[in-house]
């Protein structure tokens, strides 16, 4: 079952009221904030990368505070523990019995701050609360509470005391998006803003209605045909040369991972509600493409050494790989072809 045409209209009006209140606070990062509301309504963890100063923390904390319910921002160092993240079992001599006291990740939205600079330890305690959403402690399960999503930042600069993400972690983010500088225009608006008394955001949501507009994405309409476009998308990256793209061949070492493909469905899907439609258009898969599958992507060696980017890969994919064409069939709806 879809959601019907008013529903999608009503949806889309709740999630442009929370755009809205975030960009109170946040000046000149409109696909930064798209791509959190998108995430969130995928029910994916994002990863954050850009310089120090460019709002990162502080759009993840200003869009917990408009839609509501419990955030912790983890800070992460060098000297962390696993148990300082999910928590640990602590002895009491009085009673002698273990108690279990849960970590910080107990909360709707948790922020791991500067992720790379947590050693493999820590990144790997990870591993079992973005995907599977529960924690075991003392051979009990622990499930973490619903909506649950990490948002984690990490700064492409530093290389001393840094410990880089392995692939198979990197693999459980949804999205990992890019933050460029503002320009010269909204960093003299950043200046007005912020400078004396930095506005606030409302509340918008709570977790129930993010529930709701959640299960709203989830019963938006995909095509059979967008459907094989973002398959022969994931393919062109291991295969490059049966999509025509042999160049690519010596540049990719390991292509996108079938959770590129459910991302990219996911995302599509996010985003179609977002702009208040029921269905999914392939505008919506290239939209989102880069951000879904550039972190999946390993270059070779060779690819490495010259400098590729993985984004640029990306983009040469979409503009080789057709997509489906849309004909608009007035009183008939919307048929790809």
């Amino acid at each position: 079952m879809t959601v019907a045409a008013h529903d999608a209209d009503r949806a889309a009006g709740l999630l442009r009221d929370t755009l809205a209140e975030v960009k109170k606070v946040i000046v000149g990062q409109d696909h930064m904030v798209e791509r959190l509301v998108v995430a969130l309504l995928a029910r994916g963890h994002c990863l954050i990368e850009g310089v120090p100063g460019v709002a990162k923390t502080l759009a993840v904390g200003s869009l917990a505070r408009v839609v509501g319910g419990t955030f912790a921002r983890l800070q992460f160092t060098p000297d962390l523990v696993p148990s300082d993240i999910v928590g640990t079992r602590i002895y009491h001599p009085s009673t002698e019995q273990f108690d279990v006291e849960l970590g910080p990740v107990f909360v709707n939205f948790v922020l791991a701050d500067e992720i790379n600079r947590a050693p493999a330890k820590v990144q790997s305690a990870l591993l079992e609360v973005m995907a599977e959403r529960q924690v075991s402690l003392g051979g009990t399960t622990y499930p973490l509470p619903e909506p649950f999503i990490v948002l984690a930042t990490q700064n492409p600069i530093e290389s001393e005391g840094v410990y880089p993400l392995p692939e198979a972690q990197r693999d459980r983010f949804l999205m990992k998006i890019d933050v460029e500088y503002p320009g010269a225009h909204d960093e003299l608006e950043i200046l007005r803003r912020m400078s004396v008394d930095p506005p606030a955001p409302d509340r918008v949501l709570d977790p129930a209605g993010l529930a709701d507009l959640q299960r709203a994405a989830d019963t938006v309409s995909v095509h059979e045909l967008v459907a094989d476009y973002i398959v022969r998308l994931v393919m062109a990256t291991r295969d490059p040369a049966q999509y025509h793209l042999p160049e690519l061949r010596d540049l990719i070492d390991i292509g996108a991972s079938p959770r590129a493909t459910l991302g990219l469905v996911s995302a599509a899907r996010a985003l179609a509600l977002l702009s208040g439609r029921d269905y999914v258009l392939p505008d919506d898969v290239r939209a989102v493409a880069r951000d879904v599958m550039s972190h999946r992507i390993v270059l070779t060696f060779d690819a490495l050494a010259d400098g590729v980017d993985t984004r640029d890969v990306v983009r040469q994919i979409l503009a080789t790989v057709p997509p489906p064409r849309v004909v608009w069939n007035h009183g008939a709806g919307v048929t790809p072809a």
